[in-house]
């Protein structure tokens, strides 16, 4: 089929599950897929800082530098604090484990959905920021900026989808260009005299200035603490490294922290030096950059670094996203099909649905950073701090040996960490702090409820009390027909194996069919009694159930009552929209019925495939046909459709893209027709 090719090409073969061990990463690739996140919020990290100290003029900019230093001290208590977790709890997990083992069930889920949707914002932010960085180098690409943040989001899912070494190998080369580019401008900035920017953006007149509070600095802190996101990734994917796992994730979150800290008090320190002063249309980077390197390939070379590390952040919550997703789904807490590993030993169905989710939010908030950012640290740094005094209270209760130096740093991470969340809710809570307070309950509550659903299935479903001495069934059978046929005849032949005790039933809403069916029925009935169901108003499923619940009442609710459905099947799958679906409609109708007796209505489907019998002919298997027909069929009114769209909409912009998009999609698969069918040749 079409879809099986198309998911071989992007997806690649099924992995046996023998390979999973083989599918882990070493410390240089995991940094690259677990640390992306952490190293790219250094890219807009300063640039929050600056936007929310620019309103009280140009002399509270210089407090961006301290207000840095700070952030990155609490960097080094959390990471360190982090490290711990990683040898404590090798089986990974992060916060949600941690705070769940020592905390208990309610703080755990707080935890955890306060984790998932900092993943969401993440990939949400990382992607709108490093498209806010390609329409810096490039200002025509603005109005694009959602298709542009929608196709980055669904290439890393495709990505991910093809397994975790193989992501981890491709997401190494951006990540360790960006640490590069970096490091070679923070050297060269050295290079440059101070106040060398060029203006690109003027500050607010004077008389317009707030001043500054006490709250304005406590709100330029919260949105810089942005820089700390990500670095519990590693907490979370331990057993994604190769053994032994504790230490390769712990070294490679000192790693991790030690480059972090080196590029965030690197680019506030020259946006200091330079004068550098965020503009609405250009990024601190991009003018840092251009300061230092002018307008030359290694400008566009740094933006392309930055707006490759922005983007690919987002790999760091689809890496941990789907993982933790599992270990939640594994305790009943999210849906199962979470929890199961895909075709690439990937958890695909956590990785689809984070990128459904985190797109939407792209769309809705327009793919604007700063529209997001408000709502990013909250579920952060409360997972920060349900982490740090789960360990915190794991250390005073065990009490091993060299407990006291673990439980002090852990202790000094909680109450840093608490502080910091105390002051994102303040600074932050009138900007959009206040959703993601009413999303984590409400997340929690949801998680919750799916727990005691699958409680109640558990104990509907347990055997104590069962009695296990086999019954002989009084079985009853009813065959809903609509016309005499060869695909009705299977039904019959099997409705009579089942039992002596059968009858046909058909619903009169054409008189003269019904008719033709009665007059045929002695012939091909197999002797199976024909009842004729009025339909006054035509309705089909409505009578046959009123019918099957008078019956129940008749012959008493204690027996099986089995209804045995004729089915044809089209030979291809759009014929079935030229039918009427009835079978489909009443098994549907009778699977969410509910009756009182002891036993449940059986629906038995039989089907008969339309093949050659459709001539008359003796059945043969068909020609085997080309998969990619359906493709090129479906291309080519996907790109005639956008053209026809994009000459006479006013949505023209958008639809070009997807008559692009399916334009290389039919000449790609016209090309592999035809070169196929040469080659046959």
């Amino acid at each position: 089929m079409a879809t099986g090719i198309l998911k071989r090409l992007l997806i690649g073969r099924p992995l046996p599950t023998r390979q999973l061990i083989h599918e882990r990463v070493n410390k240089v690739q995991g940094l690259a897929v677990f640390s992306s996140d952490a190293l790219s919020s250094s890219a807009y990290a300063t640039e929050e800082i600056l936007l929310a100290l620019v309103v009280a003029g140009p002399a509270a900019l210089s407090l961006a530098w301290p207000i840095s230093i700070g952030i990155t001290v609490v960097l080094a208590i959390v990471c360190f604090s982090y490290y711990q977790t990683v040898h404590a709890y090798p089986t990974g997990g992060g916060s949600y484990i941690v705070a769940r083992s020592n905390l208990g069930v309610w703080p755990g889920l707080v935890a955890g959905a306060s984790i998932l949707i900092d993943y969401v914002l993440t990939v949400s932010v990382s992607v709108s920021a490093g498209v806010a960085a390609v329409t810096s180098a490039f200002p025509w690409l603005l109005t694009y900026r959602v298709t542009l943040g929608l196709a980055a989001v669904a290439l890393i899912a495709i990505i991910n989808l093809r397994g975790v070494r193989e992501s981890a190998t491709i997401f190494s080369v951006p990540t360790y260009f960006f640490i590069g580019m970096m490091l070679v401008l923070l050297a060269l900035g050295f290079t440059r005299p101070a106040g060398a920017a060029q203006a690109v953006a003027s500050l607010p007149p004077a008389n317009v200035y707030q001043p500054l509070t006490l709250f304005l600095i406590l709100r330029a802190f919260a949105s810089g603490s942005a820089a700390m996101t990500g670095v519990e990734a590693i907490s979370d994917g331990v057993q994604a490294f190769r053994p032994p796992e504790s230490r390769n994730a712990g070294i490679t979150l000192i790693w991790m922290a030690a480059i972090l800290g080196t590029l965030f008090l690197g680019i506030t320190f020259f946006t200091q030096y330079f004068g550098i002063v965020p503009a609405e249309h250009e990024t601190v980077v991009s003018q840092l950059a251009r300061t230092v390197f002018g307008t030359g390939l290694a400008y566009y070379l740094t933006q392309a670094a930055t707006a490759l590390i922005l983007i690919l952040a987002a790999n760091t919550s689809f890496a941990d996203f789907p993982r933790l997703s599992s270990i939640l789904a594994r305790d009943r807490f999210l849906p199962h099909q979470l929890a199961n590993l895909g075709d690439r030993l990937v958890f695909a169905n956590g990785i689809i649905l984070l990128a459904v989710i985190s797109g939407a939010l792209i769309y809705a908030f327009d793919a604007n950073t700063h529209a997001l950012i408000p709502l990013y640290a909250v579920g952060v740094f409360l997972s920060f701090t349900l982490s740090q005094s789960g360990m915190v209270r794991k250390w005073w209760v065990e009490r091993g040996r060299g407990w006291t130096r673990s439980f002090a740093i852990n202790l000094l991470g909680a109450i840093a960490t608490g502080i910091v969340l105390i002051v994102v809710i303040v600074a932050k809570f009138t900007s959009g702090a206040w959703v993601v307070m009413v999303l984590i309950p409400a997340f929690v509550w949801f998680m919750r409820s799916i727990w005691l659903h699958y409680e109640e299935v558990r104990k509907a479903l347990s055997l104590e009390g069962v009695e296990t001495v086999a019954q002989r069934l009084q079985h009853k059978v009813i065959v809903p027909v609509g016309s005499i046929n060869r695909g009705v005849l299977p039904a019959l032949r099997y409705a009579r194996s089942l039992s002596e005790d059968v009858r046909a039933i058909i619903v009169d809403v054409d008189p003269r069919a019904t008719e033709d069916v009665v007059r045929k029925w002695d012939q091909w009935g197999l002797g199976i009694p024909l009842t004729v169901l009025e339909s006054p108003y035509r309705s089909v499923a409505g009578i046959i159930l009123q019918y099957l619940d008078n019956l129940e009442w008749e012959v008493g609710f204690n027996q099986q009552l089995t209804v045995v459905l004729p089915e044809f099947v089209p030979s291809r799958w759009w014929h079935f929209f030229l039918h009427n679906q009835t079978a489909f409609t009443l098994k549907a109708a009778l699977f969410f019925r509910r009756r009182p007796g002891r036993w449940a209505t059986v629906v038995t489907d039989v089907p008969f495939y339309l093949g050659a019998e459709e001539t008359g002919l003796p059945w043969q298997p068909h020609a085997p046909r080309n998969p990619w027909n359906a493709v090129i069929v479906i291309a080519f009114v996907v790109a005639a459709s956008g053209f026809v769209i994009s000459t006479v909409s006013r949505w023209a912009p958008y639809v070009q893209d997807a008559f692009g998009v399916a334009t290389l999609v039919l000449l790609v698969a016209l090309a592999f027709v035809y070169f196929g069918r040469h080659w046959r040749s």
